[in-house]
């Protein structure tokens, strides 16, 4: 999933922090730290809230409880692709797991469509300098929304292009009838220095758009570098716009190859992508309410996107992002604390497909959307917090100063402010001026996996997601506690 850029902008700070890159929070400060004082910077909030806020930070940072709500979801139930039966046996999971903590449960449905892959398969069946009898391997998968091929595949002559541009010079006399290959790397460097998102941006134009731009031209297929920030031979998926043309990633290593082939001569190839739409398949939003105690109808969303790729087990897209949300309310029902506002906990569903779960839940809602007070998400894996990206006004964030004091102790007290929604689920609330937060985690390794066969429980560090867990249940009750609500 990421629809838009993530990490990192340069940071707007709520109080004086050097770039993560180079200073860095203790992750394991020691006991004492915890004791120390906030720094008597920003408004002045009740003594109690702020004890609260304190209680919260580290009993987060002692629980597993989120670890093994994604352990759950990713090992026993596995992959979740929107109308599968794993995405439906997550949805009634997590139902479960908010009854149990006495939150008021109910599914909320969203129409959606289901795609499923079928085969996939390729191979050089012609090239420069071929051994007779030989084909070459390449290693790719279908996008999603594929236009398949026939089962027996097609074949046809490649070329390599390196963006929109010199495709649209070739012209469709060049084009039609053909393999259309965009080899756009992603920056790898940018992601490194903190700038995974902005990377990720300028390559995934070729996923969402390659294989229309290509169709208008007469080409047969289209195919993209994949969008991901390591070379393991390994082909990442996700969203294509709809072409009548099959769409499909190669990995880097095999798009390397084609490209250097057909530097010196004419290149052919066999590609097999099959799958299967269905349309109108009803799925489910989980949406749990923990009850605010004097303002109930005053709505604080804390959320994570509950659908993945079949790939792997979207552990860090987007499992994670639903274990910390259920965990702030966990944390909130096992320390006893009563917020003021309604808290409520959503796994949203077809976030990596269209888009209706927050699409329906908009609609759903457009009578109380003025009742909403603030949108959490998580939607960038599970690596170190930094802290928060915000769509909200400079007023709203010098009034967040005692929640960055309190959650400094482990680094992620930043919060930037940005222009537009940070995720794509809250998206129609912040466009409807609901403040908006998305944790600001640290990106540099998270397209390594992103929408990826590697996408598994592994890749998730358990002290790293207790810090996010902590961060959006400390965030959470704040918003849901604090005297005022935010200004719009």
């Amino acid at each position: 999933m990421r629809k838009m850029s993530r990490l990192l902008l340069p940071l707007v700070l709520v109080v004086a922090y050097a770039p993560a890159q180079k200073q860095r929070s203790p992750r394991s400060p020691v006991p004492s730290a915890y004791d120390r004082p906030a720094e008597p910077a920003g408004p002045s909030w009740p003594a109690q809230l702020l004890q609260e806020l304190t209680t919260i930070r580290d009993a987060g940072l002692s629980d597993d409880y989120a670890y093994r709500q994604v352990a759950h979801l990713t090992e026993n139930i596995g992959p979740r692709p929107v109308g599968s039966p794993q995405a439906q046996a997550a949805i009634e999971y997590v139902a479960g797991e908010m009854q149990k903590l006495g939150l008021d449960v109910r599914l909320e449905p969203v129409q959606a469509r289901r795609w499923i892959r079928g085969a996939e398969s390729a191979e050089l069946v012609e090239y420069p300098g071929q051994a007779p009898g030989t084909t070459q391997k390449i290693v790719l998968t279908a996008l999603g929304g594929n236009h398949p091929t026939p089962p027996q595949g097609i074949t046809a002559d490649v070329i390599v292009v390196n963006g929109f541009a010199e495709l649209d010079r070739l012209g469709r006399q060049n084009v039609a009838g053909k393999i259309v290959l965009f080899n756009v790397a992603f920056d790898q460097q940018k992601a490194a220095g903190g700038l995974a998102g902005e990377a990720y941006d300028e390559a995934v134009a070729y996923r969402s758009r390659g294989a229309r731009r290509a169709a208008e031209l007469g080409a047969m297929a289209s195919l993209i570098r994949s969008v991901g920030g390591a070379d393991f031979r390994l082909p990442h998926t996700g969203g294509s716009w709809a072409a009548d043309i099959p769409a499909g990633a190669v990995s880097s290593e095999d798009a390397d190859l084609i490209a250097h082939l057909s530097a010196q001569g004419k290149v052919r190839m066999h590609v097999i992508l099959t799958s299967q739409t269905r349309d109108d398949v009803t799925t489910y939003n989980v949406v749990a309410d923990l009850r605010g105690s004097e303002h109930p109808e005053q709505i604080i969303i804390v959320s994570g996107h509950l659908d993945s790729w079949d790939l792997g087990t979207g552990a860090i897209d987007d499992a994670a992002g639903v274990a910390v949300a259920m965990e702030t309310a966990q944390l909130i029902r096992q320390l006893r604390l009563h917020p003021k506002r309604t808290l409520r906990v959503i796994a949203w569903i077809d976030e990596e497909n269209l888009g209706r779960g927050h699409a329906d839940y908009a609609k759903a809602h457009a009578s109380e959307m003025g009742n909403h007070v603030a949108a959490l998400e998580s939607d960038f894996g599970a690596s170190h917090p930094l802290g928060f990206r915000a769509k909200i006004s400079s007023e709203a964030r010098a009034q967040l100063q005692p929640v960055s004091n309190v959650l400094q102790v482990f680094g992620a007290n930043l919060i930037e402010l940005s222009s537009a929604s940070p995720e794509a689920d809250i998206e129609p609330l912040a466009r409807q001026g609901v403040p908006a937060f998305g944790l600001m985690q640290d990106g540099r390794t998270y397209f390594n996996y992103h929408h990826t066969a590697a996408d598994t429980l592994d890749k998730i560090v358990p002290r790293e997601l207790q810090e996010n867990a902590t961060a959006m249940a400390v965030m959470g009750y704040a918003l849901a506690a604090m005297p005022q609500p935010l200004p719009r």
